[in-house]
């Protein structure tokens, strides 16, 4: 009675503050019990994102020269969109979308990035990458090769053994596509997008098949070579090849899909092994040599990533171990790659040193996004502490020839300076008191006076017309001096 009482806002002052506090208790403990549900299962990956830990430390920083980067490719108004396929057709000019998802599953998407699109041939290194997955890279490559064919991507053509030049072609794909199952097949990329939006666009499709002479003319042509596994029949293979190029996705969940492959086939937003590191690996080496088309050379050379695109003007990019993006812009230019996915990536790579061989010593330096901020300092003082220790004179030479701070601190404020002293190295402290930036006069003075208590002590206990019987730490602070 008195509970129902004061929950009425009657009763008196008394169980009204008793119940108050009952209730706050309760919601206490509600909260408690939430808050330990929510975080118990994440804990590791909040304990990276209060650390810092993430491969791109500060993302927020590294997410607005992005967005720097696409205002900057917006104004290119170059190109024109695919009409050869009605469908793709429809799309205006102006749709221009970046996404970008990390292997620590960090995101960012900027512009038109909800807007579904179809694959094309970004779907090609995802069912090479199936295939051997399910089947082994020697069972795929006994239908397909794998060096660049030197040709346009949808040109009869097979290599000296009556064999698709690579997966990445026409040829290629339409052959792997006879070698992975139908069924499972969107199932499968939807894993590999974390079962973000993939979807299936029918009018694609019918336009395809109405459109698609020259894919059955490479059909017919591989039918007459044997290119086909036994019993598989042509047209169905062609088929499928039609729906896989017909599948849909965003660039929010394309960049799912292109983070997958950056990290070695596990999911980073559902963290399931979806692909075998095998498979990933020779799908990236692929990506590499034949994925642009006519510009796989150039792209290799002057962005010198992993990327494929497609007519749709959709560009998926791999930085393996860091990140995969998905750019759309429907303009292409003459080859088949949209612009301003193609002048995004090199931006993107004359920006950060994400090129395979920006590391190179001796290389012009780039911004280093996976670095936090010291990891320059901390390095160099623990090479700096180690150099000291290890009586490395060497060292210490080429590091002040590189102009590396000598006067360096760790945690404990302890310096070169310290390591040398404790370890009584002589010849080390001196080089290292030569090189000290600053502080000197401090040093200096508490020097003297221990030289001068030395000295003091040394003559009441040894004869001064013996200067052979001087300590080597009387002969030492007179080098010193």
């Amino acid at each position: 009675m008195c509970r129902r009482t004061a929950l009425t806002g009657g009763g008196s002052t008394q169980t009204r503050t008793i119940n108050l506090f009952y209730w706050l208790t309760l919601l206490y403990v509600v909260v408690v019990v939430f808050f330990i549900r929510c975080v118990g299962g994440n804990i590791s990956l909040l304990m990276q994102a209060f650390r810092k830990k993430f491969i791109i430390p500060e993302f927020a920083e590294f997410a607005e020269k992005i967005n720097k980067i696409y205002k900057t490719v917006k104004n290119q108004d170059e190109g024109k969109v695919a009409n050869y396929i009605p469908q793709l057709a429809k799309f205006s000019p102006e749709l221009w979308g970046v996404s970008l998802c990390t292997v620590d599953g960090q995101r960012h998407s900027v512009g038109d990035t909800k807007q579904p699109f179809c694959l094309q041939s970004c779907v090609k290194p995802l069912q090479y990458a199936i295939a051997v997955h399910e089947l082994g890279t020697e069972n795929v490559h006994r239908y397909v090769g794998m060096e660049p064919s030197g040709v346009k991507f949808n040109m009869l053509s097979l290599d000296d053994d009556d064999k698709p030049h690579n997966p990445m072609v026409n040829a290629g794909a339409i052959v792997i596509s006879s070698l992975i199952k139908v069924k499972h097949f969107m199932n499968f990329v939807k894993r590999i997008a974390g079962q973000e939006f993939v979807g299936f666009s029918n009018a694609t499709f019918q336009s395809e098949k109405e459109t698609g002479d020259r894919n059955f003319a490479i059909g017919y042509y591989m039918k007459e070579k044997k290119c086909f596994p036994p019993g598989v029949e042509m047209i169905d293979a062609l088929d499928f090849y039609f729906q896989l190029c017909s599948m849909e996705v965003t660039c929010e969940s394309g960049s799912v899909l292109a983070a997958t492959l950056a990290n070695g086939g596990i999911c980073p937003i559902t963290d399931e092994r979806v692909l075998s590191a095998e498979a990933v690996r020779n799908t990236l080496t692929l990506m590499h040599s034949c994925g642009m088309y006519d510009f796989s050379g150039q792209m290799a050379f002057h962005v010198g990533l992993p990327a494929k695109s497609g007519v749709s003007g959709a560009i998926l990019l791999v930085i393996p171990n860091v990140m995969g993006m998905m750019c759309w812009s429907p303009p292409l230019d003459r080859v088949g790659n949209s612009v301003r996915g193609i002048h995004f990536c090199q931006e993107l790579v004359s920006l950060f040193n994400f090129h395979n061989y920006d590391d190179l010593r001796h290389f012009v330096k780039k911004q280093d996004p996976r670095k936090q901020t010291g990891d320059d300092n901390i390095g160099s003082m623990f090479q700096l502490m180690f150099a000291a220790h290890n009586g490395d004179l060497s060292a210490l030479r080429r590091f002040s020839l590189f102009s590396m701070d000598m006067d360096q601190k760790d945690y404990d404020s302890r310096t070169a300076l310290h390591v040398a002293a404790a370890e009584g190295t002589h010849s080390l402290f001196a080089f290292i008191w030569i090189h000290y930036s600053f502080g000197r006069e401090d040093v200096v003075n508490v020097l003297k006076d221990y030289q001068q208590e030395c000295r003091q002590r040394l003559e009441q206990q040894i004869d001064a017309e013996d200067p052979q019987k001087l300590s080597t730490v009387e002969r030492q602070l007179h080098g010193i001096n």
